[in-house]
């Protein structure tokens, strides 16, 4: 049997004795189950004698991570310890978040979904196969997901800009949700990561003998929705205050997906709406070094699918909440896709498109390298972007020519590289710093060293989403909002902006360090939780329960000590 719930800091009761106790990765100590635990739970002779703590836990783990030879390694050896003892990997990781951030997740989580059915050892998480949809209620039935509040799901298809993983996807619901966990201290106990697999078409994976998913081409079409149908139907009945986020979804599916089940219940996709947010608060941020306000921003988006276009759509409602006109803000934003310029005439793409197609009029008068395709260099040679953002996935994409036109016509450029791993990074920091005479405000979506330049040391910022969806989670959590609104996102990356290091310090970095997440997450998650009561969507208090709520749902990885259940 599970645990019985109980507060952190109070004993825990179990019925779990010897070999079960110490295989329940959230319950095990290892080697620091007191004399009185190993005498009660019939521990003795299954564990060495010594009895250790936590730290020292930490320090033998940490210096047996940092001897293996390749992140690939690392990532695996934390992905066991994740399954071995799971308050030990969260305290890890969270003392050491900044150099453990990336062997967790991005960039490195890319190759773990790669070679994920080389490392598969033990259960985690859900998979749902298309051949088992009708067994759906009966495996969410399970009672050991019984706490779940948190579920992140995908269906491995777009994985990071690594394109259709099969069920090696299982990798990205595992990290984020880890993030959840070391980022805003969600309790491991209320995630659950799924994997819905409806097959694969990477040729690679079903030939690989070693593929641990459903040999079969993607389902797609009216089968592939009314899986998904069943699947969110059966979630909502088992969990009605669940939230729900969709992960690494393709762009054909991602937007429709949302739009189809944020009225039903309280879910967001994390790849459109929290790296809008995260790109909004970071660009929020750059007012404070360039002087440019919002309002009068010129956007160039590499990339316009469902991520590009989610963060040109917060960004628009941002400049209309400061008062700009919707039509003079739509013509600050220029989105190029896989056929250049969206411009009217061109073939109907996605209906988030829409809002950001060009009149042909306004372009006009452009100098063009080729009439017939209006690229990325000619928008920034015509328009004089002073914004330059990638969600494109392809490696190189901000060429030199492109970034040192930008850099002719504006003073700061502010330039954010999106894409991950970071083999599909349009540009490189030292790059982008090398081009623009060191001028460059520089977000990129996975970790880059550090540039030296002319004897100064820039930090690129890491403008990853987990500086949004931890908070995000853990504010809807402690009020149960019932749904998630575009204000809540809004609000979301407000706060983050406002938690600038530039407020202070012109030469500092757009975002917090990376090891004030867990700080940061709670701010957030205090201005989400505001909005959700604000917008109706969420149970009201005040200022001060609010705080106490927050502060009830953030679970230290710590040991607490057992007792017996009878």
């Amino acid at each position: 049997m599970a645990p019985a719930s109980r507060e952190q800091g109070e004993a825990i009761e179990t019925d779990l004795v010897g070999f079960n106790l110490i295989n329940r990765p959230l319950l095990n100590k290892g080697t620091a189950f007191t004399e009185a635990e190993r005498d009660l739970f019939h521990l003795h002779g299954l564990l060495p004698p010594h009895v250790g703590t936590l730290d020292v836990q930490v320090s033998r783990r940490l210096k047996a991570l940092r001897s293996l030879k390749t992140d690939f390694e690392r990532y695996a050896f934390l992905r066991d310890l994740q399954d071995i003892n799971e308050t030990l990997f969260y305290a890890l990781v969270v003392r050491n978040i900044e150099e453990l951030l990336p062997l967790a997740y991005t960039p490195t989580v890319g190759g773990g979904c790669q070679r994920f059915s080389e490392i598969w050892r033990k259960p985690r998480g859900l998979f749902l196969s298309y051949p088992n949809k009708h067994r759906m209620r009966e495996i969410l039935a399970n009672p050991h997901f019984d706490r779940v509040r948190v579920i992140v799901v995908s269906d491995g298809e777009r994985i990071l800009g690594l394109g259709d993983q099969g069920a090696g996807g299982m990798g990205i619901p595992i990290g984020k949700l880890s993030l959840y966990t070391a980022c805003a201290g969600i309790h491991p106990a209320k995630t659950l990561p799924i994997l819905l697999d409806v097959g694969t078409d990477n040729q690679e994976r079903l030939e690989n003998p070693l593929y641990v998913g459903w040999r079969h081409e993607r389902v797609r079409g009216s089968e592939y929705d009314a899986f998904i149908e069943t699947f969110v139907a059966a979630v909502t009945e088992r969990w009605p205050n669940v939230l729900l986020q969709w992960e690494d979804f393709a762009g054909t599916n991602a937007g429709r997906l949302l739009e189809r089940y944020r009225h039903r219940l309280c879910t967001f996709n994390d790849d459109i709406q929290g790296t809008a947010a995260v790109a909004a608060g970071a660009l929020l941020a750059t007012e404070n070094v360039t002087g440019i306000p919002l309002t009068e921003q010129r956007i160039a988006l590499l990339g316009a699918g469902s991520a590009g276009c989610g963060i040109c759509a917060l960004l628009l409602r941002a400049m209309v909440e400061r008062g700009s006109s919707e039509t003079e803000a739509r013509r600050r934003f220029f989105a190029v896709d896989r056929n250049g310029l969206l411009v009217d005439g061109m073939p109907q793409g996605q209906p988030a498109q829409a809002p950001f197609v060009q009149q042909r009029a306004a372009v006009a008068g452009w100098s063009l390298a080729n009439p017939a395709e209006i690229g990325l260099l000619d928008v920034v040679a015509n328009a004089k972007p002073t914004t330059l953002i990638g969600v494109s996935g392809q490696n190189g994409a901000f060429t030199e020519a492109i970034v040192r036109t930008m850099a002719r016509h504006v003073a700061r450029p502010v330039i954010f590289a999106l894409s991950n791993p970071t083999s599909r990074s349009e540009a490189t920091p030292q790059d982008l710093m090398a081009w623009t005479d060191g001028r460059a405000l520089i977000g990129t979506g996975s970790p880059f060293p550090p540039v030296r330049r002319n004897g100064k040391t820039t930090i690129s910022d890491q403008t990853n989403n987990s500086y949004i969806f931890p908070g995000l989670g853990l504010g809807i959590l402690a009020v149960d909002a019932e749904r998630v609104t575009d204000s809540m996102l809004m609000a979301a990356a407000k706060a983050l902006a406002e938690l600038s290091p530039t407020i202070r310090d012109r030469s500092g970095g757009l975002l917090p360090p990376v090891d004030q997440l867990r700080a940061v997450s709670i701010s957030v998650a205090s201005a989400v939780a505001r909005q959700a009561q604000a917008d109706g969507v969420a149970r009201r208090c005040d200022e001060q329960a609010l705080g106490e709520l927050i502060r009830s749902h953030v679970w230290e990885p710590i040991y607490q000590p057992y007792r017996r259940k009878q």
